[in-house]
């Protein structure tokens, strides 16, 4: 009976210096996305950039082909010098030019046209101030455009043109130093050349031209005349 007693106190006291220890022992943390499965998400990020170097070494894409050429209106403005190699060069100093033409291309080749010009020149060369007087010159007409294209972005074109102009002076300010026609109307006919560098943008080039013409109407009434006109100028081209 006295070994029954010993035995359990025995067994009471171990348990009681059991207790502490097990309440001193640290709560288990709790879980989070690093401890959940590390494995899985390594996995992942490995795969992510195994992806990107793929991407980053696949080839350039290739760039789309052109797209095919197209008709449509053409606008192109001019501005340059007007000179005059006749008798009438004696008279007025080279003009500022203004040009403008629309056209449409029939062809990639081919274009029909109408156009305008204006021009500022005086009488400085053979009256000099308080008699000197400043007139423009407008005229209008048509022709045609042959063009050739040597690269996608370069091309020379030549054309042809006819039309009237005439000199917008008081009436018989000209006809006193023998330009009286050059007061009406008067018919011309030449031709010019240009060379073209389309841009980029497909609706836009610039360019370079110079024409030579045969105005009758600023012809010398009197003495052996040929009147030639000359222009050049820069030029801008819109395709719509």
């Amino acid at each position: 009976m006295k070994a029954v007693s010993v035995g359990a106190a025995c067994f009471a006291i171990a348990s009681a210096l059991a207790l502490p220890a097990r309440a001193d022992e640290p709560a288990p943390a709790p879980a989070t996305p690093e401890t959940i499965a590390p494995s899985s998400i390594d996995l992942e990020k490995d795969r992510a950039s195994v992806a990107l170097a793929q991407v980053d070494a696949a080839p350039p894409l290739e760039a789309p082909p052109p797209p095919p050429y197209k008709k449509t209106l053409v606008l192109d403005s001019s501005i340059g010098a007007m000179a005059f190699l006749g008798q009438f060069g004696n008279l007025a100093p080279p003009a500022l030019w203004l040009h403008t033409q629309l056209g449409y291309e029939i062809f990639n080749w081919l274009m029909l046209f109408g156009e305008g010009e204006l021009a500022f020149t005086d009488t400085s060369g053979s009256q000099p101030p308080p008699r000197t007087r400043a007139f423009p010159i407008f005229g209008f007409g048509g022709g045609a455009r042959f063009t050739a294209r040597f690269t996608p972005r370069f091309g020379i074109y030549g054309q042809g043109n006819f039309g009237f102009m005439k000199a917008d002076i008081r009436t018989n300010a000209l006809g006193i130093i023998g330009f009286a026609d050059a007061e009406t109307l008067g018919f011309y006919a030449g031709g010019r050349v240009g060379l073209e560098w389309y841009q980029l943008d497909r609706h836009f080039a610039l360019g370079l031209s110079a024409g030579i013409r045969h105005a009758g109407g600023f012809q010398r009434a009197i003495g052996a005349d040929t009147p030639l006109i000359v222009d050049v100028g820069p030029s801008i081209r819109y395709a719509f």
